[in-house]
């Protein structure tokens, strides 16, 4: 099985697929999973979905196919392959593949689910359009790098939106007579991130909201004062927040600030948002990945909540059933320009999500 393993993430790592582009690793993965024994289709947006067997429960194995752009050499050094993806998330999903596929002959009377989706890193196409097309599950694991020994039960929600700033123009050298686009949306961000709620804890940061300008664009240099300048916000919501929440704040403020500076012209678009989620860490899903990483890692697992934000967090408020995130990789080189993951860490992933799955099995027939 191991190399098996092995050779299907290096195959996955060479396939370059950063969101937008995962046709042929949809394909690919299509008739790898085939071959195996799946039953596999894939949908209108590029999802990649293999089941195995039928009747209850329906476990849920969710890993998404896109990166973020920037090619790394796939190279396997001693102990460790590198590439991009090889943490996020190509080593969870190829993990779940070769999980789920040892019980192709089982002959159990659960329906196992994989399911290989597109676009997590741009706005989850993928799970959204899961959702849409009716797939439903009484557990599902999402794969991401939370390491081996650790379960990732809580992502902060993302709103992320554009504020357009308009001023007149001139001559900078006669900057006294005019506004300055891009110093008064700069200042605008300045009082954005300001914005705070009582119900925040300021030493979590997984219980506090955090914001972050991730681009900014005007001017035009010349000796010319910018008139137009455009903010990309990026503000990350605990919990106890909504999205909505945060916005009607944001909104307010930007109208405030408006008012008090006539000469200048805002619009504000929101370009996405998702809400945060918090997993019940008592569900029989955590028990089973708990227990599982007991036997294989000989420790005891660690629950963690993440600042990010995952397909979890949609899928997890739609469904309204047991849901966490693990998977195999050091989650601090996801993105990174040296991403690498231990063979071992992977390996003993595959056992982790195929002894998890046993046992959820075995509850339910049990409670059954």
């Amino acid at each position: 099985m191991s190399d098996h393993a092995v050779q299907l993430l290096t195959k996955m790592l060479e396939i370059y697929s950063p969101s937008g582009k995962e046709e042929e690793i949809s394909r690919f993965l299509a008739e790898e999973m085939a071959k195996t024994g799946f039953h596999v289709k894939r949908d209108s947006v590029g999802n990649v979905i293999g089941e195995i067997g039928r009747g209850k429960p329906v476990i849920l194995l969710c890993g998404h196919m896109d990166t973020v752009t920037g090619y790394i050499p796939v190279q396997n050094k001693g102990n460790s392959l590198y590439g991009r993806g090889a943490v996020d998330a190509k080593a969870s999903l190829a993990a779940m593949i070769v999980a789920a596929s040892a019980f192709v002959t089982e002959g159990n009377s659960a329906k196992i689910i994989v399911a290989g989706v597109v676009d997590e890193e741009g706005k989850s196409r993928g799970i959204k359009n899961l959702l849409k097309e009716g797939v439903t599950a009484d557990y599902a694991i999402f794969g991401e790098p939370s390491g081996v020994e650790k379960i990732t039960i809580g992502y902060k929600g993302d709103l992320r939106f554009k504020i357009t700033c308009k001023t007149r123009t001139g001559h900078s050298a006669a900057n006294m007579l005019y506004e300055n686009a891009v110093e008064k949306a700069f200042e605008l961000w300045r009082e954005i991130q300001k914005i705070h709620f009582p119900s925040e804890k300021p030493e979590s940061p997984f219980y506090s909201l955090s914001s972050c300008i991730t681009k900014i664009e005007g001017g035009k240099g010349n000796s010319t004062i910018p008139s137009n300048c455009q903010i990309h916000i990026d503000m990350r919501i605990p919990p106890q927040l909504t999205t909505t929440q945060v916005f009607e704040e944001v909104y307010k403020l930007i109208k405030q600030y408006q008012k008090a500076n006539p000469k200048i012209s805002l619009k504000t678009k929101i370009k996405d948002s998702v809400e945060p989620f918090e997993a019940d860490q008592n569900s029989p899903l955590v028990q089973a990945l708990s227990r599982s990483i007991r036997e294989v890692r000989r420790k005891t697992a660690t629950l963690i909540r993440k600042t990010g934000t995952g397909d979890m967090n949609i899928f997890g408020r739609a469904a309204s059933v047991p849901v966490v995130t693990y998977g195999p990789g050091n989650p601090a080189l996801s993105h990174t320009e040296n991403e690498y993951i231990e063979i071992q860490e992977f390996l003993d992933g595959i056992e982790v999500y195929k002894r998890a799955v046993a046992r959820l099995i075995r509850m339910h027939r049990e409670k059954a």
